[in-house]
């Protein structure tokens, strides 16, 4: 089993920065790929950015160049730059490898003027 406890959302203004940090505990495959979605109400959720143990990245299109996902051992961060209210959203950690697909419990990022 692998639990994922995620920290770091909040509200902000458009413009600011949060930064979203998922640690992982348990037994889980030193080889994985550690990822941030977003489901906002009424939609469908969605990747954001993963990364795999190897250090491959991928972003969504709507963050590119705004958002890092980095990766420290069990860890995985989100640095969300130049927030705009269609970020609005849950935003969920996954972690996915041979042990399983394990998922956070969520934590609202809220972008309002």
């Amino acid at each position: 089993q692998v639990q994922l406890v995620e920290s770091g959302g909040g509200l902000v203004e458009p413009g600011e920065s949060l930064r979203l940090s998922c640690a992982a505990s348990g037994s889980f495959s030193s080889i994985s790929v550690m990822g941030w979605y977003r489901q906002a109400p009424g939609k469908q959720r969605e990747l954001v950015a993963s990364i795999t143990s190897g250090g491959r990245i991928n972003y969504a299109d709507s963050v590119k160049g705004r958002f890092t996902i980095s990766r420290e051992r069990s860890t995985v961060y989100l640095q969300m730059n130049s927030l705009k209210p269609e970020d609005t959203a849950v935003y969920y950690c996954n972690e996915a490898s041979v042990v399983g697909n394990y998922w956070g419990q969520g934590t609202q990022v809220t972008v309002s003027s």
